[in-house]
């Protein structure tokens, strides 16, 4: 150790006691290889002290009184005649300390690393968890309640469901072609369509009334399909409510009014995202709908919706009309009776 060949020099005299009831003696005290040796006025060694285990009786206080670690009754005094000795031996206690393995800080770093996997548990892996644990077992039924819950609320902003007959039969008439039969339409969605947790797609009056062709209104349909197939609408909701809904839902079956009416609010004022386009363009070729109409009502340009255009699945085939002209012009009204 460095700090020993600083001291292998030093000597001082102190007084020596084998025991509590023994008598003190005068002895010269020297730093050895390691130990604080002891010897008596003829150069006799009387003992060996390991300068890893010599501990202070009395800290701060002179004279200083020094003894084997586990002995106590076995002491050594230095004098304050001798405080560079008392200050050597001191220094030396404080090196060896320092590299002395600490078995408290070790528990105490383990039980912090143990308390910590804990919390990265919670925060980071049970959510997710308990969530995927949810979308298993949340019935169709239940998500589509959730759904109807959702159109309730957002009802007080986008006008009430339109319900013209005629126009509820052509929307149905629209859904079966589709492949798609929960649709309903409100006046002010305030954009063209969301898909609701259950499988509903509510679609904005604009739709049928702000283009000519049926293909436009089957667009922003098969659109809606293809983001409920990229990722569950429940699963949406989920991420936006929290942990704390989450697992009312799992164990109640219920959702606050609270949640419900700020994840409406979410669903009408959130970026609209678009799926995946070669997703969106294997519905269409199943559907035997063509994309170019949708993609042009998107942008009338085509320059942001060239891969729509340009891998419609129905360019250049004989298509059936995807409805006849009187279901179209009854979806129109839809919204006015």
């Amino acid at each position: 150790m460095t700090a020993l060949t600083k001291y292998d020099r030093l000597e001082a005299l102190g007084l020596w006691r084998p025991t509590p009831d023994g008598q003190r003696r005068e002895v010269l005290v020297s730093v050895g290889n390691a130990t604080l040796v002891i010897t008596d006025k003829n150069d006799q060694p009387i003992t060996h002290w390991s300068l890893a285990a010599i501990a202070r009786a009395n800290p701060g206080e002179i004279p200083a009184i020094y003894y084997p670690d586990g002995d106590d009754g076995e002491t050594l005094e230095l004098a304050s005649n001798h405080m560079e000795m008392i200050e050597a031996i001191e220094t030396l206690r404080a090196a060896i300390s320092k590299h002395r393995p600490h078995p408290g800080r070790v528990r105490w770093l383990g039980m912090g690393l143990s308390v910590g996997a804990v919390i990265a548990l919670l925060l980071f892996w049970l959510p997710g968890a308990m969530r995927d644990n949810t979308l298993r077992v949340v019935p169709q039924v239940k998500r589509e309640a959730i759904g109807v819950a959702l159109i309730e609320r957002m009802q007080r902003v986008t006008g009430l469901l339109c319900k013209d007959p005629a126009g509820l039969r052509a929307l149905r008439k629209l859904g079966s072609r589709l492949e798609t039969p929960k649709l309903a339409v409100v006046p002010a969605l305030g954009r063209p369509a969301l898909h609701l947790p259950g499988g509903v797609i509510l679609l904005d009056r604009s739709v049928f009334e702000d283009w000519e062709e049926p293909d436009v209104a089957a667009g922003f349909i098969l659109t809606q399909l293809a983001l409920q197939l990229e990722r569950d609408s429940l699963a949406a909701l989920l991420d936006v409510i929290g942990p704390w809904e989450n697992f009312r839902l799992l164990t109640t079956g219920n959702i606050s009014a609270a949640s419900l009416d700020a994840y409406a609010e979410h669903l009408m004022s959130a970026p609209r995202i678009e799926p995946d386009t070669s997703n969106l363009l294997a519905l269409f070729e199943a559907a035997e709908v063509r994309a170019t109409p949708y993609a042009r009502a998107r942008d009338v340009t085509g320059e942001s919706v060239l891969a729509l255009i340009e891998g419609d699945p129905m360019q250049g085939r004989v298509t059936e009309p995807l409805i006849d002209d009187s279901t179209w012009l009854r979806l129109q009204g839809l919204c006015e009776g």
